[in-house]
C-alpha cells in the first residue's frame, strides 16, 4: 500500500512541474482488490496484443484504428530485447523496433498501453527475446540469481523505463502506459531452480519497482508475486483464477485467442464462440482486465520466429489476421462482446463481489448491483445499477432457466449478458456478425466478365511473378577466407553466434583399397552416423547431397557411398529458430551433440568427432549480400533456362511489378521446397512447403474446453504457402526477389497476389438481440430501456477500398447450410433480392432489418424466419455493372 501512495504522490508532483505527453490529461494509475484505478475510477478493460516489430510502423496506425474499432481500452506488446540490442551496447529503435513510435501512436489514438518489458518473452520469438551475445558472459545463468544475468537484464529494463520516461509516456505524464509486466510466465521455470529461483522473483519485482516507474506491475503464472506485484493468469480459460491475495485484482495478461504453428503441423483455429464464452465467464466472475494474445499476430519477419521450427506466419488465428485485415466473424463477435460489457461496467465497477445463484446443476448467475456507494464512500448522486451474467457450461444442451421471475433460454456453452438485470445484450453462442471469406489471387473486373469468359481471363489475368530468372550457385562447404580449422565438434551457436542459420563442418578421411574390398565382398555399405542433432542437417559425401534430417536432438545414422581414397565429409547444421521456453535456455545450444561416426568398417567404427573439422559460418550469398542491391556482381549470376535442371542450393533473382490495388501482397512459395526469401533487401523470413498429416481435422464443435489439437484445419496441406510483403517494402515497379533454395526447386512457379476479402456472408434469425446501439448507459441505469419494439439488424461490410459488387445469395425464412453453401428452405420470402440489393449494393457497408416488415410480410406464419445473404466484394474501381445473380 505504502507503494502505491508513493506512485499517487510522485504523479501529483509531476503533474505540477512536468509538461503532459499531449496525449492525455496526467493521471495516476493504481489498484485496489477489485481493478486498476485510472484517475481515481475504477475500470473494466479490454486489452489487445499488437507485437510492434510483427508488423511495419506504416501498419501501425491501421492496426491501432481497428482494435479501437473492435472496442479495446488497450493495446499490448512485449519488449524484444534482441531487437532493440543486437550486439552488447549497440541498440536499435529504428524501423519496426521504432518502440517509442508505437507507443506514441497509441497514445495519439486515445487509448491506454501495457508494456510487458520482460525482458524474457517467450511469444515464440528467437530464443525467447534474450540477444544470443548473453551466452558469452562469463558465468552466467539465465533466469536465476545470478549476478551476470542480474546486471545484464536491470541494465536493459531500465534503459527500456528510461526512455519512456524521457519520452513522456507514462500516465502520470500524460502518456498511455497505464501498467508494466517484469520476468514472463517464471513460475512454470521456478521450480528448476530451487531456492536461486524463489530469491530471483524477490529481486526482479525490488528492481522494477525500484525504478520509479509510476505505474503498477505485473508478474504473469507468478503465484509468489510479492504483494507490491500484481499477479495475473495466462490461459484459455482464467474465471477460475484469483490472485494470491485479495488486496490485488483479478487480471488476465494472455487470453490464447488462437495457437501457434510448427512447420509441418495442422493450422489451429479457436471458435470465436469459445473465446467469447470465455471472456464473458472471466468478468462473470470477478476480472476486470484482460488481454488477447493476439489480437493482431503479424508475420516472424527475417529470423526472429522462435522454435524450434516455428513457422514464418504468426497469424494466431487472431481477430486481424496476419496482413491487418478483419477475421470474420472473430473480430466482429467480439467486437459486440465488449460493447455488452461496457453498458455493464457501471455496475461491474460499483461492487468488489457479485451475487451468485445457482440457477440449475451446470447454470448459474452472477449479479452486479450497486448499492450506492463508491470505494467505500457514500455517493452523492444514488443510481442504481444492475447487471447480470447467465452461464450454461453444459456442453452439450441448451436450458430454459428462471431469473429474477422471468424465463431464458441459454445455449450450451454459453453466456448471456443482461446489462439491466433483464434484457439479453448478448449471448457468446449467438453470432450476429458476418463471415469473410478471404482470397490471395487477382481481382477480377466485374465488368468484363461479359465480354472475356473467365476461363479465357484465369491465365491472362493470373500470371507468375515472372518468366525472366537468374541463377547463381551457392558452393558447398568451405567459400571464403574466414574459414578455420579445430580439432572436435564445436557447438553451432559458439561459432555463428546466431548471425545466420547456417554453419558448415567438414573434415576429411582416407578410404583404402581393403575398405573398398571389404564393402564390396560383404555387400555391405558404411553409415554416418549423428548421435544427436538439431534442427537440420544436410550431409555432403564430396561435395555430392547424400542425405538430410530434420529433428530436436535426434539421432541421425544414414549409408553414404566413398571411393578409394581421400574423403569429404561436409554437414550443413542448419537452425531454424532457437528455443524460446523452458529452464536453462542457455545451455540448450544448436547443431550436434555426442559423436559423429562412421560405422561398418572393417577395423570397427572410425570416430570423427576428435578429427580436425573446417568451419564455415554462413553461405557466401549472405556474406556478400547479394539479396541487398541488383548491382551486387561478386557472385556469378546466369541466366536461367525454362528447361534448366534444378540445383541444391542456389540462388535466385528476378525483377517483379507490385500489384496495382491497395489490398495486402503475398508471395505465393508452394512450388518451392525450403530456403529463404528478399523483397528489396527486406529479409522476408524462412519459407519451407512441408504438409501438414492428412488426418485430424473434424467438424469443429466450439462446446466444450478448447486446447490447440482441437478444430484445426490444413489436413494434408502445405502449414504455409503464402509469404506476407509489407506494402511499405515495395514500389510501383521493377523490385528485386531474391530467394535462397536448399532443395531442387526452380522459380518459374513462384507467384505475387492480392490478399482480400471476397465474400461476405451473414444469417440472422428474428429472434437475435436487437443491435447493441440502441442501448445507452443512461437507459440502462435508470432500468426504464424497452426493447421489445427493436428488430434485430445485419451488418456488413467490405475491406476499405472495397464495395459490394453482387449478391450472390440471399433468403428471409428458412434458408439452410452456411457462408458459400446457402440453400432456399421451404419458406422463402420472393423479394428478398431485391430488398437485400437495393439496401447493399454498390456500398462499402450496410445495414439489413430482419423482420417481416422489411420484408414485405410474413412469408410462413408461425415459423421463426432467418435471414442469409452471400454477397462479393470488389475494388471501387472495378465496379460498373455489377452481376445480381
Amino acid at each position: 500500500m505504502g507503494t502505491r501512495f508513493q506512485w499517487v504522490f510522485w504523479g501529483l508532483v509531476v503533474q505540477i512541474w512536468t509538461v503532459a505527453g499531449g496525449y492525455f490529461e496526467p493521471f495516476n494509475v493504481s489498484y485496489d482488490s477489485r481493478a486498476l484505478v485510472i484517475d481515481g475510477n475504477r475500470r473494466m478493460l479490454i486489452s489487445a496484443g499488437i507485437h510492434y516489430p510483427r508488423a511495419t510502423p506504416e501498419m501501425w496506425p491501421d492496426l491501432i484504428s481497428k482494435s479501437k474499432e473492435g472496442g479495446v481500452d488497450v493495446i499490448e506488446t512485449y519488449v524484444f530485447w534482441n531487437g532493440h540490442e543486437p550486439l552488447r551496447g549497440q541498440y536499435n529503435f529504428e524501423g519496426r523496433y521504432d518502440i517509442v513510435k508505437f507507443v506514441k501512436q497509441v497514445g495519439s489514438s486515445g487509448l491506454y498501453l501495457f508494456l510487458r518489458i520482460g525482458p524474457y518473452v517467450c511469444a515464440e520469438w528467437n530464443f525467447g527475446g534474450f540477444p544470443v551475445w548473453l551466452r558469452d558472459i562469463p558465468g552466467i545463468e539465465f533466469r536465476t540469481d545470478n549476478i551476470p544475468f542480474k546486471e545484464e537484464m536491470q541494465r536493459f529494463v531500465k534503459r527500456i523505463v528510461d526512455l519512456m520516461r524521457g519520452e513522456s509516456l507514462f500516465s502520470w505524464q500524460g502518456g498511455p502506459i497505464i501498467m508494466l509486466q517484469i520476468e514472463n510466465e517464471y513460475g512454470n521455470m521456478e521450480s528448476s531452480y530451487g531456492s536461486r529461483g524463489k530469491d530471483y522473483v524477490t529481486w526482479a519485482a525490488k528492481m522494477a519497482v525500484g525504478l520509479d516507474a509510476g505505474v503498477p506491475w505485473v508478474m504473469c503464472k507468478q503465484v509468489d508475486a510479492p504483494e507490491y506485484i500484481i499477479d495475473t493468469c495466462n490461459g484459455y480459460y482464467c474465471d477460475g483464477f484469483k490472485p494470491n491475495s485479495k488486496k490485488k485484482p483479478t487480471f488476465w495478461t494472455e487470453n490464447w485467442v488462437g495457437w501457434y504453428t510448427s512447420w509441418g503441423d495442422r493450422l489451429p483455429h479457436r471458435p470465436v464462440e469459445d473465446v467469447a464464452f470465455a471472456v464473458a465467464r472471466f468478468f462473470q466472475r470477478g476480472g476486470s482486465f484482460q488481454n488477447y494474445y493476439m489480437y493482431f499476430g503479424g508475420t516472424n519477419f527475417g529470423r526472429t520466429a522462435g522454435g524450434p521450427n516455428y513457422i514464418t506466419s504468426y497469424d494466431y488465428d487472431a481477430p486481424l489476421d496476419e496482413y491487418g485485415l478483419l477475421s470474420q466473424p472473430k473480430w466482429g463477435h467480439l467486437k459486440d462482446l465488449h460493447a455488452a460489457l461496457k453498458l455493464c461496467e457501471p455496475a461491474l465497477v460499483a461492487v468488489h463481489s457479485p451475487k451468485y445463484i445457482k440457477l440449475g446443476p451446470k447454470q448459474e448467475a452472477h449479479i452486479y448491483r450497486d448499492s450506492g456507494r463508491r470505494h467505500g464512500k457514500q455517493s452523492s448522486f444514488y443510481s442504481p445499477k444492475c447487471s447480470a451474467f447467465l452461464a450454461n457450461i453444459d456442453e452439450h444442451h441448451s436450458v430454459t432457466v428462471k431469473f429474477l421471475n422471468e424465463n431464458y433460454t441459454l445455449p450450451p456453452w454459453s453466456v448471456s449478458i443482461l446489462p439491466d438485470c433483464r434484457n439479453i445484450a448478448f449471448n457468446t453462442a449467438k453470432v450476429g456478425a458476418q463471415t469473410s471469406i478471404k482470397t490471395v489471387g487477382f481481382d477480377v473486373n466485374p465488368d468484363l466478365v461479359d465480354i472475356v469468359p473467365l476461363t479465357l481471363m484465369t491465365p491472362l489475368h493470373i500470371p507468375y511473378i515472372s518468366e525472366t530468372w537468374s541463377s547463381a550457385i551457392e558452393p558447398i562447404g568451405v567459400w571464403g577466407d574466414s574459414n578455420f580449422t579445430y580439432q572436435g565438434i564445436l557447438e553451432h551457436l559458439n561459432v555463428t553466434k546466431d548471425q545466420t542459420d547456417y554453419l558448415w563442418y567438414t573434415t576429411r578421411i582416407y578410404i583404402s583399397d581393403e575398405e573398398i574390398s571389404f564393402w564390396e565382398e560383404n555387400q555391405g555399405t558404411p553409415r554416418l552416423t549423428i548421435d544427436s542433432m538439431r534442427d537440420f542437417v544436410y550431409i555432403f559425401i564430396n561435395r555430392k547431397f547424400a542425405a538430410s534430417a530434420k529433428g530436436k536432438w535426434k539421432k541421425v545414422e544414414h549409408p553414404v557411398d566413398l571411393v578409394q581414397g581421400y574423403n569429404d565429409i561436409t554437414l550443413l547444421s542448419i537452425t531454424v529458430g532457437l528455443q524460446n521456453y523452458g529452464a536453462f535456455l542457455e545451455k540448450d545450444g544448436a547443431g550436434f551433440r555426442g559423436q559423429i561416426k562412421l560405422v561398418g568398417c572393417k577395423n570397427g567404427d572410425l570416430n570423427l568427432t576428435e578429427s580436425m573439422w573446417t568451419y564455415q559460418v554462413g553461405l557466401k550469398g549472405e556474406f556478400l549480400k547479394i539479396y541487398a542491391s541488383d548491382k551486387n556482381e561478386s557472385m556469378e549470376w546466369a541466366e536461367l533456362p525454362h528447361d534448366a535442371t534444378p540445383t541444391r542450393f542456389s540462388w535466385y533473382k528476378t525483377h517483379f511489378d507490385s500489384p496495382s490495388e491497395v489490398d495486402p501482397v503475398a508471395l505465393d512459395l508452394s512450388s518451392m521446397g525450403k530456403g529463404q526469401v528478399w523483397v528489396n533487401g527486406h529479409h522476408i523470413g524462412r519459407y519451407w512447403t512441408l504438409n501438414a498429416p492428412k488426418d485430424g481435422c473434424q467438424t469443429c464443435d466450439y462446446r466444450g474446453t478448447y486446447d490447440s489439437d482441437k478444430c484445426v484445419t490444413n489436413c494434408g496441406d502445405p502449414t504455409q504457402s503464402w509469404y506476407h510483403i509489407p506494402r511499405s517494402w515495395l514500389q510501383a515497379s521493377d523490385n528485386l526477389l531474391v530467394i535462397f533454395e536448399e532443395r531442387e526447386n526452380n522459380p518459374f512457379k513462384i507467384s505475387i497476389k492480392s490478399h482480400f476479402t471476397e465474400t461476405i456472408c451473414a444469417k440472422i434469425s428474428e429472434d437475435h438481440y436487437p443491435p447493441l446501439n440502441v442501448w445507452s448507459r443512461t437507459q440502462v441505469s435508470n432500468e426504464t430501456i424497452s426493447l421489445h419494439s427493436t428488430v434485430p439488424e445485419m451488418h456488413l461490410k467490405c475491406d476499405s477500398g472495397r464495395k459490394i459488387s453482387s449478391i450472390e445469395f440471399a433468403s428471409y425464412g428458412t434458408p439452410q447450410g452456411s457462408c458459400q453453401k446457402f440453400s432456399r428452405g421451404d419458406c422463402h420470402a420472393a423479394n428478398s433480392f431485391l430488398v437485400v440489393s437495393q439496401a447493399c449494393l454498390g456500398k462499402q457497408s450496410c445495414s439489413i432489418g430482419v423482420s417481416n416488415t422489411v420484408f414485405g410480410g410474413d412469408p410462413c406464419q408461425g415459423v421463426i424466419k432467418t435471414v442469409s445473404v452471400e454477397m462479393k466484394c470488389s475494388l471501387t474501381s472495378h465496379i460498373g455493372s455489377a452481376l445480381v445473380k
